[in-house]
């Protein structure tokens, strides 16, 4: 069985906060979407393992997802390691996704910097899609390349490669998100994060003369075969 998107995340709501909406509008356009966590997000603020698990599943059925995995590799303990490649490459191979997304691997400065479990997150997943395409990798399958990796969750100050108009998407992506309970809608947190999520979509629409996106980095340089493809009439 193959995938057009494969989204990896270190947490259960990960996927969601940085493509969901691009998963909900793949999903609706016939695309078969999955999503892969690394860890159980155990040691959250709120919640435990097995309810964000139930929320993780109530998300993944909100954005149309048909593959939902979850590993046991320790929350704020993720650290890049070569069984846990080959894992992930194994995965890869099985399900040949023509796109994969990921946080960005890069780290942020100063009090915003990115969680580490994200960095390593993005790490992992790079160094699984390599080993996924080596011959002679202790990987089951036939070798494979996605297409095209691309990363969310960019640290701040850096300027996205492109973004998705989700503003036709907006209301189910807030479905998903809220799928999320322990960690979107817990009073016991005092901050209000859908507020805050949706203006992060604000501001990347806003880059892109849309009113909501998801902003992207690319892992090489795009290759356009016909410069007018990326014309479009502002909606915004």
């Amino acid at each position: 069985m193959t995938y057009d998107l494969i989204s990896i995340g270190a947490h259960p709501d990960d996927v969601e906060v940085g493509s969901g909406g691009v998963l909900i509008k793949a999903a609706a356009a016939g695309r078969k979407t999955g999503i892969i966590y690394l860890t159980a997000g155990e040691r959250g603020t709120g919640g435990n393992a097995s309810i964000r698990a139930d929320e993780a599943t109530a998300a993944a059925r909100a954005m149309g997802a048909d593959l939902l995995k979850t590993y046991d590799w320790g929350d704020t303990e993720l650290a890049d390691t070569y069984e846990r490649r080959l894992a992930l490459a194994a995965d890869l191979r099985l399900w040949r996704p023509r796109i994969v997304l990921c946080p960005a691997p890069w780290i942020g400065h100063g009090r915003r910097q990115s969680h580490a479990d994200h960095v390593a997150c993005g790490v992992i997943a790079l160094n699984a899609a390599n080993l996924a395409t080596l011959k002679k990798a202790d990987v089951p399958g036939e070798p494979y390349r996605p297409e095209r990796i691309f990363h969310y969750f960019l640290p701040p100050g850096m300027w996205p490669d492109f973004v998705v108009d989700i503003t036709d998407q907006f209301p189910a992506w807030l479905e998903a998100l809220k799928c999320h309970r322990s960690q979107f809608l817990n009073p016991d947190k005092g901050r209000d994060y859908i507020w805050g999520l949706e203006g992060l979509a604000r501001y990347f629409g806003q880059m892109a003369g849309v009113r909501y996106g998801q902003g992207f980095k690319a892992d090489q340089t795009l290759v356009v075969d016909d410069i007018f493809n990326l014309a479009r009439i502002d909606r915004f």
